[in-house]
């Protein structure tokens, strides 16, 4: 429970500490392959964040702040002290305000298809007309939503992931949904906690990705001296490129200790 709302998690294996934080219209699920691989040498803890998977929505708004203190009350139930995150898109907004507000608590922080830097104005503008749509047509949004994120080369390739991920979606409650936009579109740039020193730090992203701009993740990569290996494909690379992931994952966890 996090202020009296249900939270949702998972934990597999036993030794070092490493939380999965899934993206926006995702849940816990979306690691049933890569938590099976990593649980063979880590305690590996799957949560679902507000307003998505079995956890309950608390509020109108999910500040990126909010998630962050439910990974923390998640630790806390664990008796968790230093931890590495890996955060998927929206994951690693959470991954990041997390790391601002517990730092001492951080072992090794992945962003996956994700980005420290804040919603431009036209990103805003984006999720504000989203979340009119929402309100209306609800599972069209979703459904277009999902298609674009997936490499438009490669997508017929993942045809059966690419309806699993909708149902997936569309599980998410309009309110989940709107709530954690809010979220997102009020998000800081967080490159100064990504530039901080004292744990191990990685960038994976996809040179498709049609939501995180490859040149200006390259670019915030060398800002915040942050190591950046570049997948072949789009945004879901647990899922497009998921063999090469989990390798690279289980280097960078080994490389934390």
């Amino acid at each position: 429970m996090y202020k009296n709302t249900r939270v949702a998690y998972s934990s597999k294996g036993k030794g070092g500490a490493v939380i999965l934080l899934h993206g926006f219209l995702e849940n816990s699920s979306m690691w049933n392959k890569i938590d099976k691989e990593l649980s063979q040498r880590n305690k590996v803890i799957c949560i679902d964040l507000l307003g998505h998977g079995k956890s309950d929505c608390l509020g109108y708004v999910h500040a990126m702040e909010d998630l962050a203190d439910v990974v923390k009350a998640v630790l806390k139930a664990e008796r968790i002290r230093s931890v590495t995150l890996i955060g998927h898109s929206m994951g690693g907004y959470v991954a990041l305000a997390f790391t601002e507000k517990y730092l001492k608590n951080i072992k090794g922080l992945c962003l996956l298809n994700s980005t420290a830097q804040a919603d431009n104005e036209e990103r805003k503008k984006l999720r504000l007309r989203a979340i009119k749509m929402a309100q209306t047509n609800y599972e069209s949004l979703v459904s277009m939503s999902i298609v674009n994120l997936f490499a438009e080369d490669t997508r017929n390739q993942f045809l059966e992931e690419v309806e699993e991920c909708k149902e997936v979606a569309l599980k998410t409650s309009v309110h989940g949904y709107i709530a954690c936009s809010e979220g997102m579109r009020m998000r800081i740039n967080r490159e100064h906690v990504l530039a901080s020193k004292g744990f191990k730090k990685l960038i994976i992203t996809g040179k498709k990705d049609s939501i995180i701009n490859h040149k200006q993740i390259k670019e915030e990569a060398g800002r915040t001296q942050t190591p950046l290996i570049t997948l072949s494909n789009g945004h879901m690379s647990h899922i497009e490129n998921s063999k090469e992931l989990i390798s690279l994952l289980k280097d960078f966890i080994k490389s934390v200790g």
